[in-house]
Formats: structure tokens, sequence, C-alpha cells
């Protein structure tokens, strides 16, 4: 963890408990910034690092709202078996509103 890592390079620190408003809040802000530095990644090495961060923060999100990783995975295979996914990388311009 962070703060061994911290506390090992004999660095001072402060720490507390997030609520749970305060807590999705500040995960949230870290898919962000993890998201960013994706998009800003130079290699794949890198990219990969960093959507490995992301899926670190989408298992904390989802343990967060009650569902375990199965679960996620399973919510997201139904929507992409009923409106499919993104690997044959069709790009929808625009459809019709009602």
């Amino acid at each position: 963890m962070i703060p061994n890592i911290i506390e090992s390079d004999d660095k001072t620190f402060a720490t507390y408990i997030l609520d749970n408003s305060p807590y999705i809040t500040e995960v949230n802000n870290k898919m962000h910034e993890e998201l960013v530095e994706y998009e800003g990644a130079i290699t794949s090495d890198n990219a990969v690092e960093e959507l490995a961060d992301l899926l670190e923060l989408i298992h904390t999100a989802a343990k967060f709202h009650g569902v375990t990783v199965g679960e996620l995975g399973a919510i997201r295979a139904e929507k992409a078996a009923k409106r499919g996914g993104f690997e044959e990388r069709i790009y929808l311009v625009e459809a019709e509103d009602d």
C-alpha cells in the first residue's frame, strides 16, 4: 500500500478514512485522472499499466455499488449481446431520435 511505501522511505504522511459520499467522489476523481493518463500513454506498455489502474478502480466502484466483478461482467456481456460491443470498430455517426 502507498502509505507503507512512503513510510519505508522514512517520509511522513497523514491519512484518514472517508465516509461513503466523499469516498466514491474520490474514486470517481481517480478514475478521471487514470483515464487522462491512459489517453496520454505513449506506448502500449504504458497504456496497459493505466488500464490496470482503471480496472482496479472499476472493481472498487463495483463493490461500492453492491455488485461483484463477476456480476459486473455478466451485466457487460448482457448489454454487449443486446446492443453489440466495440470490437467491430463501428462508429455511429447519428441516429434518428423519436
